[in-house]
């Protein structure tokens, strides 16, 4: 028993630390326009690609420009167009796999299929063919991002779909009168949200990667723009020359991708039944 409650404890402590972090991160970027030293657009080409300093603790790139200020300001694109993508993947995917979970008709079928033949392929390999044939930027690097990331949450919720749509209170609700629709918005939705936000706030990091990667073969965000995939792209040149350039948003990524995984994890064990939350 203080065993059991010891471990809760250790798991919502873990949820607090880690929650805490995901949301600083996130308030950072949402302010970030306000939090940069420097104009992260300004170029000095007479101060092109200095070394670290008190004035550039980064650094400056190619253009002078100052290095902090632009991975400050470069937070914004990247964490909110992958929070914009995980959401509307996790969104869109499980209405999918929800409505053809209940339902169990013709239209399960075909739009299954369809998953299965996005699931067919290379999931990165596919984003750059669609990203290509789209004409790359941002946009269409989430489009083609989000166009075979989907399916993963149709099949899950699906699954679960069809695990609860069994279950005996479901009988009796049904028994009581409750249409399909008040059935699906309140008892069927509720019961299958927790295997789906895990699986979500998990899918943040990979996301931003997958993001950042698209962006650095020229697929994304496009310069000017401040984004960390890009202006690794930008600099990549100059890695053995004048490594912090090259360096600095990699290690942006590194640590936004290692806090919202440890978030997603804290919340996968908090939602897990072993650990005796009630």
């Amino acid at each position: 028993m203080k065993k059991s409650r010891k471990q809760r404890n250790i798991v919502k402590f873990r949820l607090v630390v880690f929650a805490s972090l995901a949301g600083l991160l996130i308030l950072f970027s949402l302010f970030s326009d306000k939090l940069c030293p420097m104009d992260p657009y300004l170029q000095d080409l007479s101060n092109a690609k200095a070394a670290p300093s008190f004035v550039h603790p980064l650094g400056t790139d190619r253009y002078g420009r100052d290095m902090l200020s632009r991975i400050i300001v470069g937070s914004k694109t990247s964490i909110f167009s992958t929070l914009l993508l995980v959401t509307f993947i996790s969104v869109f995917g499980s209405m999918i796999g929800l409505i053809c979970g209940w339902f169990e008709n013709t239209i399960d079928v075909i739009l299954m299929r369809i998953a299965d033949m996005f699931l067919a392929f290379p999931g990165l390999v596919f984003a750059l063919a669609v990203a290509a044939v789209l004409g790359g930027g941002l946009q269409n690097a989430i489009i083609a991002l989000a166009a075979i990331s989907w399916p993963k949450y149709a099949r899950l919720a699906r699954s679960q779909t069809l695990t609860q749509k069994k279950a005996t209170y479901i009988k009796a609700a049904r028994l009581a009168g409750d249409s399909d629709w008040k059935l699906i918005v309140r008892h069927i939705l509720p019961n299958i949200m927790g295997p789906i936000l895990v699986t979500a706030v998990l899918d943040i990091g990979t996301m931003m990667m997958e993001l950042a990667g698209l962006s650095f073969l020229g697929l994304g965000a496009k310069p000017p723009i401040a984004e960390w995939g890009s202006m690794m792209s930008e600099t990549r040149n100059l890695l053995t020359t004048q490594p912090w350039v090259t360096l600095s948003p990699g290690i942006a990524i590194f640590i936004s991708v290692v806090i919202f995984n440890l978030f997603g994890e804290a919340v996968r064990d908090w939602l897990d039944p072993k650990n005796g939350r009630s």
